[in-house]
């Protein structure tokens, strides 16, 4: 296999292990959206998927959990499941690109060459779907702070939410999960042109092999 393929390989699941962890750390944290209010300049609000929090200028703060899941609003639910959902494809994706990566050798006894380029391609896909399911509740949030903020029949006084640092971690992750699959996918493309003609070469080796030893039988 190429060195350069085997690069694109090690790179590819190194973005994505960090992906993935932007993408965990995205799910997790409550800073999704904050707000700040003129009345009390010392506090600050933040929302997330689990929790609401209470930050004040002296350093403490307070969150209180969602009391029921019935009574999330469809934002929150849809930014839930989305979030969860990329969760899951992604380590899905990670469990079955580490078995057709290069350097390890489970695959090559029962399924050659082609079977580990197989999962590599499947888990390369899985991360891009992941990194799409992830940028999907992040910007839709997004979108509905921005159309909430440039209301003009909400008052000016009236605070607004505004962008959290969980919407910036999660668009990054979101970006190099579909990056790292794209690496996957290429490293693949890249080894199937070099090992055809490794193939082609095992095959005639194969065949003179065969051939030299029926000439010495009949010697």
């Amino acid at each position: 296999m190429d060195t350069c393929a085997c690069a694109l390989e090690l790179l590819g699941m190194l973005v994505y292990v960090g992906a993935w962890l932007c993408a965990l750390a995205t799910t997790i944290l409550p800073q999704w959206l904050t707000m700040s209010t003129a009345l009390l300049p010392v506090e600050s609000y933040e929302l997330g998927l689990w929790e609401t929090c209470v930050v004040q200028d002296v350093g403490g703060m307070e969150c209180r959990s969602y009391d029921s899941l019935l009574g999330l609003s469809g934002d929150l639910k849809l930014a839930r499941i989305l979030m969860c959902a990329s969760l899951t494809v992604g380590m899905l994706g990670m469990l079955v690109a580490i078995p057709g990566l290069y350097l390890v050798n489970s695959c090559r006894e029962h399924g050659g060459y082609r079977t580990k380029r197989t999962l590599t391609i499947i888990g390369g896909v899985l991360g891009m779907v992941s990194g799409v399911l992830c940028l999907i509740p992040v910007s839709y949030m997004a979108h509905i702070a921005v159309m909430h903020f440039f209301d003009d029949k909400v008052p000016d006084v009236v605070p607004r939410w505004e962008f959290g640092d969980a919407l910036f971690c999660g668009w990054a992750g979101g970006f190099l999960l579909i990056v790292a699959g794209l690496l996957l996918v290429t490293s693949c493309m890249c080894s199937q042109v070099e090992d055809e003609p490794v193939l082609q070469r095992r095959q005639q080796l194969t065949r003179a092999e065969v051939s030299f030893r029926k000439h010495s039988e009949y010697v």
